[in-house]
């Protein structure tokens, strides 16, 4: 058995040839504003980019992008993610954008940082995960 060959990447996570063929496909239509969903859970982070009617353009998630294990819900892989879904609106031509947030994981604030930085208009955030009122009925009283 001959020597085992260990191919590094540089850059801890992102492959250079999964983000290029995220970014080849494109819409073909023009928009200038939409709504971005963020759905942030404890093992995955979403991304979705739609028009205001609530079709969806683009999406990504950490998964998709190459992360895995526990990395996929890193505040890092989430920022990696908006940002991929953010390069891709730019060059459709989106300037305004409405956010939704869902979820209780640990890319949530990183992600709507990242949206921010990039410099598109956020004209609203919206939190949307559910809360629990009164939780499931009780189990009844055990009998001896």
């Amino acid at each position: 058995m001959g020597k085992k060959r260990i191919i590094k990447t540089k850059g801890g996570g992102l492959s250079a040839e999964l983000r290029a063929r995220a970014v080849s496909r494109l819409p073909k239509r023009r928009l200038d504003s939409g709504i971005i969903f963020i759905k942030a859970t404890y093992n995955n982070t979403r991304v979705t980019f739609t028009d205001n009617e609530g079709n969806a353009i683009i999406w990504a998630s950490s998964g998709s992008l190459g992360f895995k294990g526990a990395k996929k819900s890193t505040p890092f892989a989430a920022s990696k993610v908006s940002e991929l879904v953010i390069e891709k609106a730019k060059q459709i031509g989106v300037k305004d954008v409405d956010v939704e947030i869902c979820g209780t994981g640990g890319g949530r604030e990183s992600a709507l940082r990242t949206i921010n930085a990039k410099g598109l208009n956020i004209l609203s955030v919206k939190d949307t995960t559910p809360i629990p009122h009164n939780g499931p009925r009780p189990k009844k009283p055990r009998r001896v």
